[in-house]
């Protein structure tokens, strides 16, 4: 096969998988992923508003949770007790630790329980991949080259390790952990005491799972929407029905109180969409 049929081949394979149909999830899959999104949007722009607040503390810096607030912490849905490799773990050893625990990375602590690095597949992969071929830097490598050869030549997690660690305190807010989970590109974030031990860790699914509210907390807040826009006489005449973060508003209202219901609506966090079915009285 030549140079053109192989290019061919790969077109009419690509066209293929566009054109493959979606799985039955695969919608529900792709509104869940944007309602996280949105969720995580609006903890950044929280972090944005000075005029409301002073610029909030690092994430893994010292602080207090405001209590009563509501505000879901790190705490309430990190796993205890967390997984974690030594320093001096060999790395034979590190591939079957991650291999036991179904993860793609573990934090390293020290022989205080300090977190002091992060291990991952990737870090193995470079090392056996070293091992495997014998590569070694020409005097003209790029420097990055030659940091990883010099750290995949290392035999246990402390040569390995990717440090500093990025960690998150449990007093932190779920959405916070989510906007330092989304900036490091993390599927797992250490959680540490204030002198950096480990007391657990929390996954982007409990952090997703936790910012999507589900039907019944949209619906109560479209109903207390419809109680503020709408006059007293009006509020018996509106249906609100959330599936899946869709709101489907059904009855009838005056145009301008509508129109500000349906728009008020749209702009509350986790509502995927809008089915206006209203009618002019």
């Amino acid at each position: 096969m030549n140079e053109h049929e192989n290019f061919s081949t790969g077109t009419e394979a690509r066209r293929s998988m566009a054109s493959r149909p979606w799985s039955p999830s695969e919608g529900n899959r792709q509104d869940t992923l944007v309602r996280y999104l949105g969720a995580v949007v609006t903890a950044a722009a929280e972090h944005a508003r000075p005029e409301k607040q002073p610029p909030p503390a690092p994430v893994d810096a010292p602080r207090e949770p405001a209590t009563g607030s509501g505000t879901p912490l790190v705490r309430d849905v990190m796993e205890v007790p967390a997984a974690w490799l030594r320093d001096d773990l060999p790395y034979r050893e590190i591939a079957r630790q991650l291999a036991r625990e179904h993860v793609g990375a573990l934090p390293v602590v020290d022989a205080e329980d300090r977190v002091v690095g992060v291990v991952s597949e990737s870090d193995l992969l470079a090392k056996v991949a070293v091992e495997a071929s014998g590569h070694r830097p020409g005097p003209v490598g790029r420097l990055r080259g030659r940091r990883l050869l010099d750290k995949a030549q290392g035999e246990t997690a402390a040569d390995l390790m990717t440090s500093p660690a990025i960690t998150v305190l449990p007093g932190a807010t779920v959405a916070e952990a989510a906007w330092l989970a989304a900036l490091s590109r993390l599927k797992r974030i250490p959680v540490t005491d204030h002198e950096g031990r480990l007391v657990g860790a929390v996954g982007r699914d409990a952090l997703l799972r936790t910012l999507i509210r589900d039907d019944a907390g949209i619906q109560a807040e479209v109903e207390d929407r419809i109680r503020t826009v709408c006059a007293p006489g009006d509020r018996t005449t509106v249906q609100v029905t959330v599936h899946d973060g869709i709101v489907e508003l059904t009855g009838q209202l005056p145009a301008a109180t509508g129109d500000r219901l349906v728009a008020e609506t749209e702009g509350m966090a986790d509502v995927v969409e809008v089915k206006n079915l209203l009618t002019v009285d």
